[in-house]
């Protein structure tokens, strides 16, 4: 499946547009990943434990997405943006949103 931020694909027509599909994961951030980023942010430095984490959200996020565009009959998605918003009390929740258009192409 073809999954872009670009509104078409170049070489390929859009044959019938489905409707908007989204992937939805809400990832906790547990005790020693913030105590690693913790000493990353006083040492200075990137803080792997949380990089991580952010991948495989999106990571997520993205194979949902395309798992929800598949079940409507599918076999693309255009227009993909991906949002990233902190939940919780004390900000401990990660919350990565993809959405696009679900479109069959030639």
């Amino acid at each position: 499946m073809i999954v872009t931020t670009t509104n078409a694909i170049e070489g390929r027509k859009i044959l019938e547009y489905k409707g908007i599909a989204f992937g939805e994961v809400i990832s906790g951030v547990n005790f020693l990943k913030d105590f690693a980023a913790g000493l990353s942010n006083f040492f200075g430095g990137r803080s792997g434990s949380y990089e991580g984490e952010l991948i495989q959200a999106r990571e997520n996020a993205l194979r949902e997405l395309e798992n929800r565009a598949r079940s409507m009959g599918a076999n693309a998605v255009v227009g993909v943006d991906i949002d990233y918003e902190v939940l919780g009390q004390g900000g401990n929740m990660l919350m990565v949103t993809a959405s696009g258009t679900a479109v069959v192409i030639e």
